[in-house]
């Protein structure tokens, strides 16, 4: 394993750990700490591919895949004032978004690479943010996925509620999703800046 690529691993395991541990700390009414940091996995994948292919960015994202199980298990086993700080259901959501999202963000990017050096970045990190938000509030909170769990585990997500607080009433974790996604946006288009000053600065000769 190359160093850049140790890199990558090293710093898509610190993403998922501090995600985790954030996600337990909320800001404002709609989102968690957490949201801030996760977006960031998508701009490790996408560095990874553009540096060193698709065959490495997997290798990133299986890793990551993998110590996202980890603090699941840990989490499991971490009783809060509501029960284990982590339910299965949260646990099988987190893990199948995780992995799905990331591993259609490297098919995009894959497709997109030669194109303007902003296009395969931008489109996979936001159709995968997509995915992952979709997949990850939909397995986890969705009145209408009872295979994973007991709905009344998740009565609290399913409360109607305005929208953001302004929309229309839909389920929490409708709004939950929305302002997740949206912050997912807002990272994707910040996290250009910091994508292509690291791909000129490491492949200078590349043509982006």
């Amino acid at each position: 394993m190359t160093r850049g690529i140790l890199a990558g691993v090293i710093a898509m395991a610190a993403i998922v750990v501090a995600s985790n541990i954030l996600v337990q700390f909320l800001y404002g009414d709609w989102l968690t700490w957490g949201a801030f940091t996760y977006p960031l996995a998508f701009l490790v994948t996408d560095l990874m591919n553009r540096l060193y292919g698709t065959a490495a960015a997997r290798k990133v994202v299986l890793v990551g895949f993998g110590v996202g199980v980890l603090c699941s298990l840990i989490g499991s086993q971490i009783q809060g004032e509501f029960g284990a700080l982590v339910s299965a259901r949260i646990a099988v959501a987190s893990g199948t978004a995780f992995l799905v999202a990331q591993m259609l963000d490297i098919g995009i990017f894959t497709a997109l690479r030669n194109r303007a050096w902003w296009s395969a970045p931008l489109t996979s990190s936001v159709i995968g943010g997509a995915l992952d938000t979709m997949l990850f509030f939909g397995l986890a909170f969705s009145a209408g996925v009872t295979f994973l769990g007991p709905v009344e585990a998740v009565a609290w997500a399913n409360e109607p509620v305005p929208m953001l607080g302004l929309g229309p009433v839909a389920p929490l974790w409708v709004s939950l999703a929305v302002a997740d996604f949206g912050v997912k946006l807002a990272v994707a288009l910040v996290a250009l800046v910091p994508f292509r000053a690291l791909v000129v600065r490491l492949r200078p000769a590349e043509n982006l």
